[in-house]
């Protein structure tokens, strides 16, 4: 059993939190009270320093390997045709596109067969909604872990971004063969291709988080994002150029990061026109915004994941 703090203790204690009360030391001398020094720790939390948090991924950097390679395995377990869905996914999806929007609706492809124009826009839009979704439902996946166990939790974000690139890596075989088919040579910006995939992972990792962080609270917002991403696909020029809209509206979508990143991914991929200034000042800057918001929200609130989730 503790024991009792002695009568000057307690009575130092009283005269510091109300300091008109009488000493309540029965007795005990004034000189024996004012000889006990008194010292008040407040400890505040406060958010950690970028740099900081940078060194605490970095020496994190195993784990989240480990959750994104889980994630991998998880994805394709006890799967009929295992990783060939990340081929028949843009495949069968590139079939059907062709036939409506580009037999029946004969939408423009700015030269180059429809079939191989609309799979260049669908390959970066796969990664891109993969990406989102999993990276939204991260927190939500790993809530037990989230509950037991510390780690950085911006690893779980950014774990979400490998699954979509093991599938774009096995759908590119496609891209392949239909660019040998159709005899279609590419040149050398074709090395900027990562580029515009990277404006892909910015823009998949800031909204996410946003969704991540308010999916811990509200747990039907998971049903929202699917509406988000159909919405978003018709704003993005994934069936269409966006060359080919009137001029009011390429204002309004160059707005949309997506926008720079599947032009920008064709022209480096096809040779076609690529994104214009328009679309790359507005573009790029609302990427970069869109991330920092996005890891501005979530870290504010990550304290509070195990507490809520």
């Amino acid at each position: 059993m503790a024991q009792r703090p002695t009568r000057a203790i307690e009575n130092a204690f009283w005269q510091r939190v109300w300091p008109g009360e009488r000493n309540r030391s029965d007795g005990a001398s004034a000189t024996e009270g004012s000889d006990v020094a008194t010292h008040v720790t407040v400890i505040e939390s406060s958010l950690p320093s970028t740099g900081g948090e940078l060194r605490e991924l970095w020496r994190a950097r195993e784990t989240a390997l480990m959750f994104a390679w889980r994630d991998v395995k998880v994805r394709y377990k006890q799967s009929l045709i295992g990783i060939a869905w990340a081929i028949l996914q843009p495949l069968l999806s590139m079939v059907v596109f062709t036939i409506i929007f580009g037999k029946f609706a004969k939408f423009p492809s700015q030269g180059q067969h429809y079939q191989v124009f609309v799979y260049t826009g669908l390959l970066p839009w796969i990664f891109f909604s993969t990406a989102l979704t999993q990276i939204s439902n991260s927190v939500l996946t790993n809530r037990q872990l989230v509950q037991k166990v510390y780690f950085p939790r911006l690893i779980l974000p950014l774990s979400g971004v490998l699954v979509p690139a093991v599938d774009f890596v096995f759908a590119n075989l496609v891209l392949i063969g239909l660019m040998v088919w159709y005899h279609i040579g590419v040149g050398w910006h074709v090395l900027l291709a990562p580029a515009f995939l990277a404006i892909l992972v910015v823009t998949a990792l800031g909204v996410g988080a946003m969704f991540a962080t308010v999916t811990v609270r509200y747990r039907d917002v998971p049903y929202v994002i699917p509406f988000v991403v159909q919405i978003w696909l018709y704003l993005s020029p994934v069936l269409y150029a966006s060359g080919a809209l009137p001029h009011r509206w390429q204002l309004v979508i160059s707005f949309n990061p997506i926008v720079v990143a599947i032009t920008g991914f064709r022209w480096a991929v096809l040779g076609t026109p690529g994104p214009s200034n328009l679309e790359l000042g507005a573009g790029l800057p609302t990427a970069i915004a869109l991330l920092l918001l996005g890891f501005w929200i979530y870290r504010r609130w990550e304290s509070r994941f195990a507490d809520t989730i």
